[in-house]
């Protein structure tokens, strides 16, 4: 083991750099993924992944990094079938709200991206959940191709409920 040098990794390959070029003082992160996300680098996100960073860890506003991605419009990044093991995880949160109320599924709808929104929503993401201001994603969207793909969801779960409570209602008591 040479002092000399130091083994690092930088855009997905490791090798060994001299120790007279890394400051001892590098900049800490604390929330690694979250820039990941933010930033829609992909290779870092793979590296955090791979160092079982958490994927429901919260950042100071308590979003997560689904939500900063979503926020950035990287749809990669948000899609079960991507090649991201990021969002096979079996303890993945869709629809966590941050400090402000929002989800990704509010982000997402804000910045007007529908891709995102229709993946999102295919997966499950609630469009139930009202923001501090209470909003709903609905209210939030800024295009009409959100708006469409929120209504449509909203109508097919009011359906749903109305479908439950009726057959509540049909049900007789055997008193």
């Amino acid at each position: 083991i040479d002092t000399n040098w130091w083994k690092g990794t930088s855009k997905g390959r490791t090798g060994l750099i001299p120790s007279n070029y890394v400051a001892e003082q590098a900049e800490s992160i604390d929330n690694p993924l979250h820039e990941a996300a933010k930033r829609g680098n992909l290779s870092w996100l793979r590296e955090c992944l791979d160092n079982r960073v958490g994927v429901n860890g919260l950042d100071k506003a308590g979003s997560t990094a689904l939500y900063w991605a979503c926020h950035g419009g990287h749809k990669v990044r948000v899609c079960w079938q991507s090649t991201l093991s990021f969002f096979k995880c079996s303890s993945f949160l869709l629809s966590p709200q941050n400090k402000l109320g929002d989800t990704a599924l509010h982000a997402a709808a804000w910045k007007g991206y529908a891709d995102i929104v229709q993946l999102l929503l295919a997966k499950g993401a609630r469009t139930d959940l009202r923001n501090n201001e209470k909003k709903l994603a609905l209210d939030m969207a800024t295009n009409a191709a959100c708006a469409s793909l929120l209504k449509k969801k909203q109508g097919t779960d009011a359906v749903r409920t109305l479908s439950n409570a009726e057959d509540y209602l049909d049900d007789e008591d055997s008193d």
